[in-house]
């Protein structure tokens, strides 16, 4: 896959994920570094590989690698973080060799993938399921203090 090695390597992929952890170096709750990325991205492929979709599996593991990497901005700036991923993903998918139809179509996706229901595509849903799916909740130390749990969150690993 040697696209998504492009992007592993990106500059601004790299900046991007490192602007994350230091915002996040102090936190409790999950975070959303590489390991978070490759999960989302191995559950998103094992989910389009279930439900017979047909989908370049670059594609998907790159809108999964790129589905957080706006969250600094969420952090340092209040920009909401699927907007600002979409936003910063365009120019590293250009870079990485992705033509315009795929961007489009990730982009789509990553903008999406917070909005429970109302996914447009079905990378988006897969991209939310996956993003969701990749939590190991029932083994968190302060699952208690989660705001997925502060409403009566249940624990599903099988969205």
């Amino acid at each position: 896959m040697e696209r998504v090695d492009k992007i592993l390597q990106h500059p601004k992929y790299i900046e991007y994920m490192q602007r994350i952890a230091a915002d996040e170096k102090d936190r409790i709750f999950c975070r959303h570094d590489l390991q978070h990325a490759v999960d989302v991205a191995r559950i998103a492929y094992i989910l389009v590989l279930e439900n017979k979709l047909i989908m370049k599996k670059d594609m998907i593991y790159a809108t999964a690698l790129l589905h957080d990497i706006g969250r600094w901005k969420e952090y340092e700036e209040g920009t909401e973080h699927a907007e600002a991923s979409a936003e910063l993903a365009a120019d590293i998918l250009v870079d990485c060799g992705f033509d315009a139809e795929e961007r489009e179509f990730m982009i789509k996706a990553i903008r999406d993938h917070r909005k429970n229901g109302t996914q447009t595509t079905f990378l988006s849903s897969i991209i939310y399921k996956s993003d969701k799916m990749s939590r190991l909740c029932i083994d968190c130390k302060v699952r208690d203090q989660c705001k997925r749990f502060a409403n009566g969150g249940k624990i599903n690993l099988y969205y």
